[in-house]
């Protein structure tokens, strides 16, 4: 057994144990105590010092093991922290000396770690915090995830798990700005709508969501799919709306302004609806003045079209009368005899029926007006197409007139007597002849012209005899009978017409002149010249 060199507190003890050793001595000297009872005493008080010993031992070697087992964990610890931060480029190797030289030693290079593992840890807990608001953000339950933290995974530290956190978080956050634009987006196409419609903005964005309206708390807007979804929804709607309400204006407009041109209406009474009507011509996404599509300028032009309709209908008898009128005027100028009498009655029957129907059943009543616009159309097309043969008439009739004053003028004795106008009546007289020469002609190719529609005529009426007799003879006998040899013969062609000269001076006058007379009939109209019967005006629109 190696013995411990004695040290000055042990030799100290010992002369302090044989002084009382002495003293003892004394006292049992003085007591009288036997030599038994010294060694009993003496053996006692030996193994109460053994005791004693025996305890600070073992007390000394659990403190050398817990010292041992202190820096194992120790070492254990930074094993586990450099594994969990992957810091593989960290070496630690245990130095020589006494335990506690060791521990002190250790103590410093755990505490670093423990910092930076707590530090890492804190970035973890930040970065899976913040994608864990942002995804429920997106899944519209932020409020319920943003007061409960994270679980992090401690055994897993590494800068390459934190940067792959990172990285998502990255994503999450372009996603989350993506987001926030689409709803900014949404919320200024709500109002820009609502502005041009008159809606309520904020009760309409804050039906969707209380957060796109006013965050409470430093929440940030909604930016949920399901909000996202409505915002959509009420954009397409309030667009549809908007659609409907510019085409339905864009009708109530052309309708006024088929009511202003109807009556007449002065412009100055029109500009007060210059609002309305200058979105006839506009499309969807050209409006955006404020309130141009509420629902009060809907009702006030609905409102200004009944009462226009209203002084429409109390005005329709004049306006179709005024256009019977020029309907007339027309014919008139064509020379078609027009009944007026009887087609302003049937008119003034059918305006009344068109205005209890129009009162009972709010019947339009520009239809009317509409058929009579057709029949004045048709009208003015018939009376162009009539342009030529009326200027032959109307020369026809200055013909007729100037041979009438030639044969007053060559009655007169005095004719050729010195006076004022001499020089003018014989000008005037040599144009007579001459337009008298080309009525003569006129005269005679229409008296041709006449006797060609009537052998025409004839042999028309000769052929549906021999083949009405023809059926008769075949009904009779079975067959049909030849042909008579004379009937080739009997259709007449075209007559060859002959040259007509023009008679030169007054002796080619005279000589016809009596045939002029007989074919002339009311010394204007020519042969050829068919009256049109009488029609109903309002048939011809039909």
């Amino acid at each position: 057994m190696t013995t411990l060199p004695p040290s000055p507190s042990s030799s100290h003890s010992q002369t302090t144990c044989a002084s009382l050793l002495q003293e003892l001595q004394v006292i049992w000297d003085e007591i009288g105590e036997s030599d038994v009872e010294r060694d009993r005493m003496l053996l006692e008080l030996e193994q109460e010092c053994l005791d004693i010993y025996r305890r600070k031992v073992e007390m000394t070697r659990k403190s050398k093991a817990d010292l041992h087992h202190s820096l194992a964990q120790f070492e254990s610890e930074i094993a586990k922290i450099v594994t969990a931060l992957g810091e593989h480029s960290f070496s630690f190797s245990r130095r020589k000396g006494t335990l506690k030289q060791q521990i002190s030693y250790i103590r410093p290079v755990l505490e670093e770690l423990r910092s930076k593992k707590k530090q890492r840890v804190k970035e973890f807990t930040e970065t899976q915090s913040q994608i864990a608001q942002i995804c429920a953000e997106i899944a519209g339950n932020g409020q319920s995830m943003s007061s409960s933290d994270p679980q992090v995974d401690e055994h897993d530290l590494t800068v390459k798990k934190l940067g792959e956190l990172k990285s998502h978080l990255q994503e999450l956050q372009n996603e989350k700005i993506i987001r926030l634009q689409k709803v900014h987006s949404h919320i200024s196409m709500i109002h820009e709508l609502s502005v041009v419609m008159s809606f309520d903005f904020f009760k309409t964005v804050s039906g969707i969501h209380s957060s796109l309206v006013d965050p409470a708390n430093g929440q940030s807007k909604s930016i949920s799919n399901d909000t996202l979804a409505k915002l959509t929804s009420v954009i397409n709607s309030l667009q549809q709306e908007k659609q409907r309400r510019l085409q339905k204006l864009q009708c109530l407009g052309n309708t006024l302004i088929e009511l202003w041109d109807l009556l007449d209406t002065p412009p100055d009474e029109r500009k007060r609806f210059e609002h309305v009507t200058s979105l006839i011509s506009s499309s969807v996404n050209d409006v955006f003045r404020q309130g141009s599509l509420g629902l009060d300028i809907i009702e006030q032009v609905e409102v200004e079209v009944q009462s226009l309709n209203v002084l429409k209908a109390s005005k329709m008898r004049e306006l179709v009368f005024k256009r019977q009128n020029e309907l007339e005027e027309i014919y008139r100028g064509v020379h078609i005899d027009v009944n007026s009498d009887a087609a302003r009655q049937i008119l003034i029957n059918l305006i009344d029926s068109v205005f209890q129907r129009a009162y009972a059943d709010n019947v339009d009543l520009s239809n009317l007006l509409s058929s009579m616009d057709d029949q004045i159309a048709k009208a003015k097309q018939e009376a162009l197409s009539r342009k030529d043969i009326l200027d032959k008439v109307d020369k026809w009739k200055h013909a007729s007139e100037e041979e009438k004053w030639l044969d007053e003028y060559e009655k007169d004795e005095n004719r050729y007597s010195a006076g004022r106008g001499v020089h003018k009546n014989l000008k005037r007289a040599e144009k007579a002849r001459s337009l008298d020469s080309v009525l003569t002609m006129l005269e005679e190719y229409t008296v041709l012209r006449q006797a060609r529609e009537d052998e025409k005529r004839r042999s028309r009426e000769q052929k549906r005899q021999q083949e009405q007799f023809a059926a008769e003879q075949e009904a009779l006998f079975g067959s049909r009978p030849k042909k008579p040899l004379g009937q080739a013969n009997a259709m007449v062609g075209t007559p060859t017409g002959r040259r007509i000269s023009t008679p030169a001076g007054k002796h080619g006058v005279s000589t016809l002149k009596e045939r002029r007379e007989t074919s002339r009939v009311n010394n204007a109209i020519p042969l050829n010249f068919v009256a049109l019967p009488k029609e109903d005006p309002m048939s011809r629109g039909n």
